[in-house]
């Protein structure tokens, strides 16, 4: 289990229920902007695709873990981004494990790459529903490979 995906924790009237945990391989994308354009006298926008290869990934290892009907109610999601390793931080006296990534993309547009793929297949009605959760952007290990670990817990009242 990951280190931030603890059962219970403890929120002042509020703990968090792990309801599911997993793994998603490849190379994270962020969520473009969406771009305008003009046409003569036609304008319009779209949102360019380039994260939809990496929103299907993340799909079909959700997929197996949906509930029969959307979670209802308060949720937390915590997901780690695990972006490659660039070769500059690869020489010997450079750390072998996961180091932060202070760079673009911006985690709020990864972030939302994830929940609105997981709104899209049924994990939850909306993603306003999360409210809680922190997101992480690393490079990976030495030995390690791209990715994203996505916990998503139920926020319950204390009895």
């Amino acid at each position: 289990m990951s280190k931030f995906a603890r059962n219970p924790v403890q929120y002042q009237n509020y703990f968090v229920d792990l309801f599911c945990s997993f793994w998603v391989d490849g190379k994270p994308r962020a969520t473009p902007r969406t771009k305008a354009f003009r046409k003569g006298r036609h304008a319009g926008v779209y949102t360019p695709d380039t994260a939809d290869d990496w929103k299907m990934l993340v799909a079909m290892a959700a997929k197996p873990l949906l509930p029969e009907t959307p979670l209802e109610g308060p949720l937390s999601v915590a997901i780690t981004f695990i972006f490659p390793r660039p070769k500059r931080l690869c020489r010997k006296k450079d750390p072998t494990g996961p180091i932060p990534m202070p760079s673009k993309p911006d985690r709020d547009n990864c972030e939302k790459a994830i929940l609105d793929m997981l709104s899209n297949i049924g994990m939850w009605k909306d993603d306003a529903q999360v409210c809680d959760g922190p997101v992480r952007k690393f490079y990976h290990a030495i030995d390690g490979k791209p990715g994203a670990h996505i916990a998503i817990g139920i926020i319950r009242e204390q009895s």
